[in-house]
């Protein structure tokens, strides 16, 4: 079976991506760091904005938008995953083995409510699987810059959010 991918140019997705055997690598400040630094050097050479994120020890949700004329996020998948791997500790304390998962998840983003659940999805998700109480005590999640924003009461998501099925799921 081929997986199919939904190409859109200039379009917004909801990605999903897990490490190999779910192993819990990305936890300390030095492996985000070194994975903020993939994003930035891949987006130097193929740009992209990140919408939102949230980096669990063992996945990360983002939501990202394409350039107007591109609709490539495979080869920027590839070049970030690539790039944490060639400098990262986890990589050497694995033995030089798998990080990743083969795959990732994607979904096209269809409209401005669609959007706005994934990003709920992406800011709740600490909560969800009990890394933290309060959505604003997770530091490895776009959530405090949609506070500084004005997007997100710093008290959001305290008590549990009601999304629709399916919703990072899809």
């Amino acid at each position: 079976m081929q997986y199919r991918r939904a190409y859109s140019r200039g379009g917004c997705y909801f990605f999903t991506l897990v490490t190999h055997q779910r192993n819990p690598i990305l936890c300390d400040d030095d492996t985000i760091t070194v994975l903020r630094n993939a994003f930035k050097n891949v987006i130097h050479k193929r740009p992209f904005s990140i919408n939102a994120m949230v980096v669990l020890p063992d996945h990360l949700h983002c939501i990202w938008t394409l350039p107007k004329d591109d609709h490539d996020f495979s080869t920027r998948w590839r070049l970030v995953k690539t790039w944490f791997t060639k400098h990262s500790v986890a990589h050497r304390d694995a033995g030089g083995g798998k990080i990743w998962q083969n795959r990732y998840w994607e979904h096209l983003i269809r409209n401005e409510k669609d959007f706005q659940h994934h990003v709920d999805y992406i800011h709740y998700n600490p909560v969800k699987h009990g890394c933290v109480n309060r959505v604003s005590d997770w530091q490895y999640s776009s959530f405090l810059q949609f506070v500084k924003a004005g997007l997100y009461d710093e008290g959001w998501g305290v008590s549990e959010i009601e999304l629709p099925a399916g919703v990072g799921k899809e």
